[in-house]
């Protein structure tokens, strides 16, 4: 697929058909997410993929409030993928304090004007997005808001690793469209985003 139509066709897809993708085709998406831009090289991003209905069941418990649990949004959706984007602050204080880099005050979160390794994280879960269009599958980026010491805990994520969201990946299911926001509000021109020389 052309580059120009992966971006076109890029939306969130919230519903799925539940047929789980080829190891090899989820390993394509995957790798995708390896060439996101990283500050120094710092490679700060690590991936947790949950498959199968036990895992999805576990993790779609873990993270919704028990108070609304009644079957969430996401177990409804039907995704047989969700991808775990985690950030690694210490790889990028670790990397800025080697010879190469040293000096520049980036060895300390202090020295950061933002967060990169966050940043870094988020790229790579755009790459996951474009890469699962490209592999002819959907995909969908929300955050986790509910349970996430326990996730990680219970994942045995390392300390000072930072959940920056999640991707469910799949099949669209068929007649998903868009809906909500993206249904209800116009898209910005490209006029009225771009300000050329001075705002």
């Amino acid at each position: 697929m052309e580059f120009s139509e992966v971006l076109r066709r890029r939306r969130m897809v919230r519903r799925f058909d539940g047929r789980p993708p080829s190891r090899e085709l989820l390993d394509g998406v995957l790798a995708g997410a390896l060439h996101a831009p990283s500050a120094g090289f710092a490679q700060g991003v690590d991936l947790v993929v949950l498959e199968g209905a036990e895992q999805l069941d576990w993790f779609w418990r873990a993270t919704t409030d028990p108070a609304r649990w009644r079957r969430p949004l996401g177990a409804r959706a039907g995704a047989p993928v969700v991808v775990l984007v985690l950030s690694d602050r210490q790889a990028y204080l670790d990397r800025y304090a080697e010879p190469d880099k040293a000096g520049l005050g980036l060895d300390v979160e202090a020295g950061w004007p933002l967060p990169y390794w966050d940043l870094d994280a988020a790229m790579a879960a755009m790459l996951l997005l474009l890469a699962a269009v490209d592999a002819g599958l959907g995909g969908w980026f929300f955050g986790v808001f509910h349970g996430q010491a326990r996730l990680l805990r219970e994942l045995a994520v390392p300390e000072g690793h930072r959940l920056v969201g999640a991707v469910a990946i799949g099949y669209p299911a068929p007649g998903e469209g868009p809906v909500g926001s993206a249904v209800g509000r116009r898209r910005r021109t490209l006029d009225e985003v771009v300000h050329r020389g001075r705002w």
